[in-house]
């Protein structure tokens, strides 16, 4: 499903950046660019069978969590990247690993919050994600300041001299 979500974005992204002029091309991050151009050759039924993927993530989405009330999981599988790099592994050609977590919510119409759950051995964040059922934010909410509430004490937000 991912794949073909992967080709849709990059087809409608496509669509856009080459009517660009140029001189507006050359301003977009060539991360982007490199990701984008590879949908040129994409058939129109290509770009809708990707399009499709959407529906049936969120339908996928939606039957495996339809017993649960609550599904808690990391937000990404990696802490951080290089703030220069436009996505944690730097390969336009693999765009998507770091939303595994996260794109099927998007796509399901599903509430979530993502909030800090502890620190790396090097201090860095660790993101807990927590879905609900659809409608269900103020529960989604709820989970979210209870787990708030018993976590241990956070650091303090850092301070911009």
């Amino acid at each position: 499903m991912i794949d073909g979500l992967d080709r849709f974005w990059r087809a409608r992204s496509w669509s856009d950046i080459k009517k660009m002029t140029p001189e507006n091309q050359a301003k977009i991050l060539p991360y982007i660019y490199q990701w984008t151009e590879t949908a040129e050759g994409l058939s129109g039924e290509e770009a809708y069978l990707g399009f499709a993927q959407m529906d049936a993530m969120r339908n996928a989405a939606l039957a495996a969590s339809k017993d649960f009330d609550f599904i808690i999981s990391p937000t990404a599988p990696m802490p951080t990247y290089p703030a220069e790099w436009a996505s944690p592994i730097n390969d336009p050609q693999r765009p998507f690993e770091h939303i595994a977590f996260t794109v099927a919510m998007n796509m399901s119409e599903q509430p979530a919050i993502s909030i800090n759950c502890g620190y790396t051995a090097k201090g860095l964040p660790i993101g807990l994600q927590i879905f609900g059922q659809r409608f269900d934010d103020l529960g989604v909410l709820r989970l979210a300041k209870a787990y708030e509430d018993m976590r241990p004490v956070q650091r303090p937000w850092p301070v911009i001299a």
